[in-house]
Order: C-alpha cells, then sequence, then structure tokens
C-alpha cells in the first residue's frame, strides 16, 4: 500500500542464514485434497473468483483491481466453506466482499455455493489476513469487516495466536471507514470475554456483545458449538473516529 518494497509475506521471510523463519499464525493448514464436487466447483471458477497468493508480492498490486467495479468493501477473516459468504454476498448485491481462508478445499466450497447463490460479488485469496490488511489495505478503505468463529486456539499457552489481539485489532480499526462495522462471533467464552476486553480498549472502536445478527445464517462452525454445549457470542464495533494515522 506504500511506496517501496513490500514486505514479505507469513512463511516467506527467512533467517540472516538463508533458513525459513517461523512466526506466530493465527490459522493452521489443513490438507487440501479435492472432492469431486470441489474440484469441479475449483476449475470452473477459480480463474474468475480466487486471487493468486503470488499476486500479492507484485508492485502496486490492489485487492480493489481484481473486483469488476468500484463498491463498499467487506472483508472476511476465515471463510471457511463459505456458508455465510454466500448467504451475505448474495444478500449485499451492491457490495465487493473480499474473503481470507487458507484451507483450499474450503475455498473450493465456497465457490460451489457461490455459484448456487449466483453471488458473484466475492474474491477470495489464500494470505494470511492479518499480514494483508496491514500492508496492502489503506486505512479508512474497509466498510465491513466478519470474523465469524474464528480458531479459538482454547490452550492457554495458545493464546498469543488468537487473531483478537491489541496489536491487530488497532489496525484493523484503521482500516475501517468512519462508521464501518466489525462484526465477530465465537462459540467459546474466554475468547469472547478476550475481545471485549481488547476492543473496548481500542480508542477507534465503540460497541460490544449484540443480539446475533439475523442475517448470519448458522454455520456449521456454530452447530458444532452449540451441540457441544456452547453458547455463541455476537459482538459488533463501530470505527468511531477517522483522526488517525494509518502503522
Amino acid at each position: 500500500m506504500s511506496e517501496g518494497v513490500t514486505p514479505a509475506r507469513p512463511h516467506h521471510k527467512l533467517t540472516d542464514d538463508g533458513r525459513r523463519l517461523r512466526e506466530v499464525l493465527s490459522y493452521s493448514r489443513r490438507g487440501a485434497r479435492f472432492t469431486p464436487r470441489q474440484a469441479e466447483a475449483w476449475h470452473a471458477h477459480q480463474a474468475a473468483w480466487v486471487i493468486p497468493d503470488e499476486a500479492v508480492d507484485r508492485p502496486g498490486f490492489a485487492f480493489s483491481s481484481w473486483f469488476d467495479r468500484e463498491a463498499p468493501l467487506v472483508v472476511e477473516i476465515g471463510s471457511g466453506v463459505g456458508d455465510a459468504t454466500a448467504a451475505l454476498a448474495a444478500a449485499r448485491p451492491d457490495v465487493n466482499v473480499l474473503a481470507f481462508e487458507v484451507w483450499r478445499p474450503g475455498v473450493a466450497d465456497t465457490l460451489w455455493k457461490l455459484s448456487e447463490a449466483g453471488a458473484e460479488n466475492v474474491r477470495l485469496i489464500g494470505v494470511d489476513a492479518q499480514w494483508a490488511i496491514e500492508h496492502l489495505v489503506e486505512p479508512e478503505q474497509l466498510a465491513e469487516v466478519w470474523t465469524f468463529f474464528p480458531d479459538p486456539w482454547h490452550k492457554k499457552k495458545h493464546h498469543k495466536r488468537r487473531l483478537v489481539g491489541p496489536a491487530f485489532s488497532h489496525v484493523l480499526a484503521q482500516r475501517l471507514v468512519e462508521g464501518g462495522l466489525w462484526r465477530l462471533a465465537t462459540d467459546w467464552a474466554d475468547y469472547a470475554e478476550q475481545m471485549v476486553e481488547v476492543l473496548d480498549a481500542e480508542p477507534l472502536l465503540t460497541g460490544g456483545v449484540v443480539d446475533r445478527w439475523d442475517a448470519r445464517p448458522v454455520t456449521r462452525f456454530e452447530r458444532k458449538g452449540t451441540e457441544a454445549g456452547r453458547s455463541i457470542t455476537d459482538l459488533t464495533y463501530r470505527r468511531s473516529s477517522a483522526s488517525s494515522s494509518s502503522t
């Protein structure tokens, strides 16, 4: 987003002696084998709706250039198998949706669901969302962000890998337009408490726990949480001020 060399993507950083640098990431990559339906959807729609990971390394890269029009930009962090992505994008054809998902079969499932829903206003990419939002998204560019059921990293020693932490939350708040929304949901009570603690402390955001967003469909992850006896917490925070410089 700024002039000069774009910082290296996660997994591309090396130590001084050429070894791959281990980084703390908010996700883990799983297997990439396709089912027949996933393979069919991938071959039919990947070229039009999936941004190649390597594209972000090109000078002058901009997410807006991958959409067919100018429209408010909504980001989904962790689109999974696309249940929410397809339903929400189809219901809001006036926005462009940029969905981050590192699990390739999930991306293929999403492509199939987008096609079934007739939602052509979505682009998907598999790079690290935290890195991309910090380095490739301009301040005050995002109309809305969706983060539904992010990896809870429920073991205490792994809490540092949780997506919603002070540093990233400040970066994301800066990328929201004034009045822009960050919608979140989780089925882990301690993660909900952490979200409230972190986001309440962010001076650019106001909000808190809210009633369930009616537009959000019940996803596979939500059903699993409910079946396991966990309560669902929805949160919404609004960007309250445009008076902040970028990081």
